[in-house]
């Protein structure tokens, strides 16, 4: 089997109030980019990725298609261990096509990628519902809603204000008290001396964690801060791949782990990373980018082959206008079933994709 060709298309989807505006520290949005890449074969099989895209700058569709047909046209779409070996293409554009090309393994045989991955120990996948940075009263607010849809797990943005950032994680504990799960993520906002200021504030809240406060480098800097308190620490932006985890590991730098595909480059990354942490001892969390069908579809494969992804992972998907794939998925207490159709088990609508298409 050879591929004929690839297309990669950009969206834009709108994001449903009350998600919408998600705030973080760095900006707000109420929309999600992606790239969906379609990758064809010279038997017939189609097979879809996705890769994250939101706020690059100089984005162009064209430019990523060019870079993929030239690279990967002629090549054999099952070879996925050459893929990665061989890839040169940027990460996230190479995250994107990798999701086509299990997508095509798995029709190729008639099985579900998470039957390639060795088997589904989870047929449903819990999320955490992700939300953007909110007052007092209005975390209290999305925190009741969150109860009533079933979510057992909130993940937070922060780091904009470290006054604001406990209004918000007081306002959640006041509301709901500890019926969720809770975790707060300043994306790198603080210094190490601000961030161990942050966890003393934080230990009465009972957090399941605090994720990435510091700058993802020297690791050194996160394993002091959690010899400087009780609020356990998880890393995402210094987690790139296989041998980054196991640097996090060596230093003792963090206890939770979050990969996501467009960062790792792909699915067999990210499960390369879960069987690191499995080893270890340490539990995996699938990180998003405000994922759309193709995306949601490897993480819920990912999640529920790998014992290490034992955790209810990151999601925005609750709060989408629209999904470019056919079916959407539904969530049913805060949990997503796994796809049991071949390969990543979705199908791209073209309308869809026409809908929502960026020119560039």
């Amino acid at each position: 089997m050879r591929v004929t060709d690839v297309s990669v298309t950009i969206v834009e989807v709108p994001q449903t109030a009350p998600l919408a505006p998600y705030r973080s520290h760095i900006r707000s949005s109420s929309t999600t980019q992606s790239g969906i890449v379609r990758v064809e074969t010279d038997e017939g099989l189609i097979g879809w990725g996705e890769h994250n895209v939101n706020f690059l700058p100089n984005l162009s569709g064209r430019l990523m298609e060019q870079q993929a047909r030239e690279w990967l046209i002629g090549r054999d779409p099952q070879n996925i261990a050459a893929f990665h070996r061989d890839c040169p293409l940027e990460t996230r554009l190479k995250s994107g096509i990798e999701l086509a090309l299990w997508d095509i393994c798995g029709k190729a045989v008639g099985l579900p990628v998470s039957v390639l991955l060795g088997g589904v120990i989870r047929p449903r996948v819990a999320l955490a519902a992700c939300m953007g940075i909110q007052t007092y009263e209005r975390a209290g607010e999305f925190a009741r809603w969150y109860v009533e849809m079933g979510f057992s797990t909130l993940k937070t943005k922060a780091g904009a204000d470290m006054t604001e950032d406990l209004e918000m994680v007081r306002g959640i504990r006041d509301a709901v008290g500890d019926r969720l799960k809770l975790r707060i993520d300043p994306n790198r906002a603080y210094s190490p001396a601000q961030a161990a200021e942050l966890c003393r504030h934080l230990e009465q809240y009972n957090l399941e964690y605090l994720e990435q406060p510091i700058p993802a480098e020297p690791l050194s800097d996160a394993t002091k801060l959690r010899r400087q308190t009780r609020v356990p620490i998880a890393l995402n932006e210094s987690v790139t791949d296989p041998a980054s985890v196991m640097a996090i590991i060596r230093e003792e730098a963090a206890e939770f782990i979050l990969p996501d595909t467009h960062i790792a480059g792909g699915i067999l990354p990210c499960v390369k990373i879960g069987h690191v942490c499995e080893a270890a001892g340490l539990p995996c969390i699938m990180h998003c980018g405000h994922d759309l069908g193709p995306k949601t579809a490897a993480m819920l494969h990912v999640a529920a082959a790998c014992p290490a992804y034992s955790l209810a992972n990151d999601s925005t998907y609750y709060g989408l206008e629209d999904d470019v794939i056919t079916e959407p998925f539904q969530i049913q207490a805060g949990t997503i079933a796994v796809p049991t159709r071949p390969g990543l088990g979705i199908d791209v609508d073209p309308g869809k994709l026409r809908r929502y298409r960026v020119d560039c």
